[in-house]
């Protein structure tokens, strides 16, 4: 029998948001509403559709190693070098690389608890130790991460804002924090909802920083719609991301990735509307979860952090929309056991799911408040 690494045998395969075939199949609903992965509810970028439409014909070549037009329509857009940007498949791909980079067996990393789920999946993978500072008020608590460094720590991830609970650190709390920082360590800042963000007083824009430790993450699966493709990239001093080359699969993001990436960047129209209609609906949730009495974490991102009575009513919760063709996602698996995630959805979206969310949590609420067991 083939000898199973122990770290290995110990993995939790990454569980995603359910997928909309899953539930039809299981329950023979057809009307279903999927709030549950942060996507774009206004689907891709029409010019990136359009693009992928006009190079299906070029599928048989194969993709430029160095991403070279991808990279130089990035470092135009982004105002850097193209020497420091990396395009990878997604935001995990490019995890995995900075863990096989930057660190080796007996290294340590450290992140928060109740952060961004495919940073727990990677570090466990390649068998790093790792701690995960508590959240305070459901915020990154950056003091107690940077007291948690020692000799051996090589990595901190970062994710700003933060996914699931939506919450930001501030610029003056980002710049504080990384003068604590040692040389040798080194940050990795998510950024993967910065356009979210942006507006809000305080926030910090990663790609302002140059310093030689950091490494700021974006994505276009987001904003710009183009999740089923998985593309993102990241932006750090030149001798980083020479490293990261070294390291990374050759041929990613695929070839309809690169053409679709390069035509979405130039879709400012489609990023305005995007932002505009997330301002909408997480509006319209706010007002309909402040009416209903439902506990939320303010969010600067494009969902809300959802907190229940119980892991129990959480189940409950989401099993009782699942029925009704709504997809959630709870939030247990890394460490808030009472929370439940909800993103954004065009007018329509958000309307059946608040209509759903309604009836169950107030049908629930009466049993708990009974006394009733859920």
């Amino acid at each position: 029998m083939i000898h199973i690494p122990e770290h290995v045998q110990n993995l939790i395969p990454y569980k995603a948001g359910k997928p909309i075939e899953e539930l039809s199949r299981e329950r023979g609903i057809t009307q279903i509403v999927k709030l549950a992965s942060n996507e774009n509810p206004l689907g891709p970028s029409p010019k990136a559709v359009e693009a992928i439409r006009n190079n299906l014909l070029k599928l048989h070549r194969y993709t430029d190693p160095s991403a070279y037009t991808l990279v130089n329509a990035i470092a135009g857009k982004l105002k850097k070098r193209p020497g420091q940007i990396v395009t990878c498949s997604g935001s995990d791909s490019l995890l995995q690389y900075i863990i096989t980079a930057f660190s080796i067996e007996n290294d340590e990393i450290i992140t928060s608890e109740g952060t961004f789920s495919g940073w727990y999946v990677n570090a466990n993978k390649y068998g790093r130790k790792s701690h995960y500072v508590p959240l305070k008020n459901y915020h990154l608590n950056l003091d107690a991460i940077a007291d948690t460094i020692n000799s051996k720590t090589r990595i901190i991830y970062l994710a700003n804002p933060n996914n699931p609970t939506g919450t930001m650190f501030t610029k003056h709390e980002f710049e504080i924090f990384m003068s604590r920082i040692p040389d040798y360590v080194l940050v990795v800042l998510d950024e993967a909802y910065t356009i979210y963000a942006q507006s809000y007083p305080g926030y910090i824009d990663g790609l302002n920083y140059d310093l030689e430790n950091l490494i700021v993450l974006r994505t276009l699966s987001k904003t710009y719609g183009l999740a089923g493709l998985r593309i993102g990239f990241a932006v750090a001093q030149e001798y980083l991301i020479t490293e990261l080359y070294k390291v990374k699969l050759p041929f990613e993001p695929n070839y309809l990735a690169h053409v679709a990436a390069i035509a979405a960047l130039d879709d400012e129209e489609f990023l305005h509307k995007t932002v505009h209609l997330n301002d909408l609906s997480l509006k319209r949730m706010k007002s309909r979860f402040d009416e209903l009495g439902i506990e939320y974490v303010p969010t600067y991102a494009n969902f809300y952090l959802l907190l229940l009575p119980s892991e129990n009513f959480v189940n409950e919760f989401n099993n009782e929309c699942l029925n009704r063709g709504l997809i959630l996602r709870p939030v247990n698996t890394i460490g808030i056991k009472n929370g439940i995630r909800i993103n954004s959805g065009t007018k329509d979206e958000t309307e059946f799911a608040m209509d759903i969310i309604g009836k169950v949590y107030s049908s629930l609420m009466e049993k708990y408040n009974a006394g009733i067991e859920l």
